[in-house]
């Protein structure tokens, strides 16, 4: 997807809306599951998207997100004027913030058009995968990416369009929309990373790249 990342996100969640599915969002709990709570907020409160229940599923991100809340003190002044005209960032109308595996596996007997965000981030563990084997086959759902999926992992595999995917020792058929959104990526980038190197006052004598596909990483060794 192309364009302004909230626009992206308002698009395919009327689309998903309209067809009557569920938007699935693999996310990562620290921080990026914030930044998505925050964009949906806005959208939800400048009504550019209908009234859905949003679902955030993940005891960590739960955790993180009470951490943001109880620590207003520390946040600028145009998030202090979010909660002074009523629409503060981390709550609006529709969002569910699920914590207990009883609740979690409640989600899917929701059979109103939803947004799901859950963790593990590149669907390779936890409630996300339930979430996915009862939405991937659906041609009225969407699966969302909006974080990196590495390789042999099962998002980056339903990213690349695959037919089928294994899904708890049994396969399933991918009939869902699937795509994805680059801007929420909070990772520095080749230049970020050689532009904070650059500051040593004296360049280090090993230097391991230890995060990264195998023909990105000689590259950005060089």
């Amino acid at each position: 997807e192309a364009g302004d990342p909230e626009d992206q996100l308002a698009d395919i969640i009327n689309d998903a809306a309209h067809r009557g599915g569920n938007i699935v969002i693999p996310t990562f709990a620290i921080e990026r599951a914030l930044e998505l709570v925050y964009h949906i907020g806005r959208l939800v409160h400048s009504d550019r998207i209908p009234n859905l229940r949003v679902y955030l599923d993940s005891p960590m991100a739960v955790d993180v997100t009470q951490v943001f809340r109880d620590l207003r003190s520390y946040m600028d002044d145009q998030a202090h004027r979010l909660f002074t005209e009523g629409t503060p960032p981390l709550r609006f109308p529709g969002l569910k913030l699920v914590r207990s595996v009883d609740d979690s596996k409640a989600i899917n007997t929701v059979c109103s058009p939803k947004v799901i965000m859950s963790t593990s981030g590149m669907c390779t563990a936890g409630r996300i995968k339930h979430h996915l084997r009862a939405n991937i086959s659906r041609a009225d759902s969407t699966i969302l990416f909006v974080g990196y999926q590495g390789q042999g992992t099962l998002g980056r595999h339903i990213l690349n369009g695959a037919p089928e995917v294994r899904i708890h020792g049994r396969q399933h058929a991918v009939r869902a929309r699937i795509a994805q959104i680059h801007g929420f990526s909070a990772h520095a980038d080749r230049d970020d990373l050689l532009h904070w190197l650059s500051h040593f006052k004296e360049a280090p004598r090993h230097l391991f790249l230890t995060h990264g596909e195998e023909n990105a990483a000689p590259a950005l060794a060089t």
